[in-house]
């Protein structure tokens, strides 16, 4: 079975973190995630993850470190993998979402999360040294 590559950013401004809902009509229409998408054949994971952030929502980061990588079946099977990032700035123009929000690492849980997020959010949640 094929496994596709996805990358994420778990993006800090201040002391919260960005979600991202997913359009309605996209698939996990609805659910919360950390923003990300798609890695490319021959692309690293970090280049991914700027391209991606800067495609959906005209955003800059600075990647920091490897934080966890996902294995999860939906109807294909995702390797989700986690970075940290330190947000710099962003117009917000939404593509493949229709809101946003700075949410509390201890509140992530609160919200709709995509079923592959929630292990990474729950990993987040129980680190007092990541924020």
């Amino acid at each position: 079975m094929d496994t596709i590559r996805v990358v994420c950013g778990i993006i800090f401004k201040e002391d919260k973190i960005l979600l991202c809902r997913r359009k309605p009509e996209k698939p996990l229409g609805g659910y919360w995630e950390f923003p990300g998408g798609k890695v490319e054949f021959g692309e690293s994971e970090s280049k991914a993850l700027i391209r991606e952030l800067k495609e959906e929502l005209a955003m800059q980061v600075e990647i920091g470190d490897h934080f966890k990588t996902i294995i999860h079946q939906y109807e294909i099977q995702i390797e989700l993998i986690a970075y940290t990032c330190k947000f710099i700035q962003a117009d917000f123009i939404l593509t493949d979402h229709d809101a946003i929000q700075w949410v509390e690492k201890r509140h992530l849980l609160s919200v709709n999360l995509a079923p592959a997020d929630i292990p990474i959010a729950e990993v987040l949640i129980s680190n007092d040294n990541i924020s």
